[in-house]
């Protein structure tokens, strides 16, 4: 949530009704639906990510966006020539409202079984952000979670398998994706990042969490493991979506097949935590 906002203080200087409001225009703004690659289309807004995983048997959605947006993700499937009631999974990477909003609706209209890491359970079906719970801003329609993932579970439909990774600090129970995809006669493989932004969190007193500080030195120290051909995030900024697409051309190699790309993203995520952090306990040992 609020990926390029608050990202080193935690707690923004705006207030939290003026951060939503000052995002909501790009969030719910249209975008037409587009392949990315293979069997993996995207279907959000032009600010924030949902991906449709196809297959002849089923189709598999990560993710949604502001409740509000729900209806432009249900079209933008349609468009494309699919089903919403062809989807069997839904799949959340972090429960935030902005890409959570449309969960409860879309569970709803398709039947689809819903999926989220274990400890990011509670969030969903409360409707809330951790450590700000009255936060009216940030609720977002609840949804009941009908399977909690840990570390290596695995989504299968149609023969293609997504596999889960815990990679918290962004909320408890973020969860990343991995797959592989064809590309002509390569296989790559792919990588739905949860997210590893400070954004809203608080890291000292109190934090968001017990342990969230040693959650995003999990989740770094795992990334740094991973090397994916293909980056996707939950914020299409995250990795340069809209330049990539740009580029998409009959003949012309892939612009989202980008190796390394995930791990220079992350050595940024990485230093910004480190900057987040250090503001954070100067300004809790000062008072302020």
């Amino acid at each position: 949530m609020f990926a390029g906002l608050c990202v080193a203080t935690g707690v923004a200087a705006q207030s939290v009704p003026d951060l939503v409001k000052e995002m909501i225009k790009h969030w719910n703004t249209p975008t037409e639906p587009f392949k990315v690659i293979d069997n993996i289309y995207y279907v959000g807004t032009d600010g924030l990510a949902s991906y449709l995983v196809t297959t002849p048997q089923g189709h598999i959605l990560i993710d949604t966006a502001m409740p509000e947006a729900t209806g432009q993700i249900e079209g933008n499937i349609a468009k494309l020539g699919f089903k919403v009631a062809d989807i069997k999974y839904l799949i959340n990477t972090h429960a935030h409202i902005d890409h959570t909003g449309g969960l409860a609706q879309i569970k709803h209209d398709s039947g689809a079984e819903m999926v989220a890491g274990a400890k990011d359970q509670p969030l969903l079906e409360g409707g809330y952000y951790p450590g700000r719970e009255e936060q009216k801003e940030l609720m977002f329609p609840p949804v009941k979670v009908d399977r909690a993932v840990h570390e290596g579970d695995t989504v299968s439909v149609g023969g293609v398998t997504l596999t889960a990774h815990e990679t918290p600090g962004h909320t408890p129970g973020c969860t990343s994706w991995t797959t592989t995809v064809k590309d002509g006669e390569a296989t790559r493989s792919v990588l739905f990042f949860c997210s590893a932004t400070v954004a809203l969190n608080r890291l000292v007193g109190p934090p968001t969490y017990p342990g969230i500080v040693d959650d995003y030195r999990k989740t770094f120290a795992w990334s740094k493991t991973e090397h994916p051909d293909i980056l996707l995030a939950p914020h299409p900024e995250m990795y340069d979506m809209a330049a990539k697409r740009a580029k998409i051309a009959d003949g012309a190699p892939n612009p989202f097949v980008k190796p390394g790309e995930f791990n220079t993203y992350l050595d940024k995520l990485e230093t910004q935590f480190a900057d987040g952090l250090a503001k954070q306990t100067a300004e809790a040992q000062t008072g302020k």
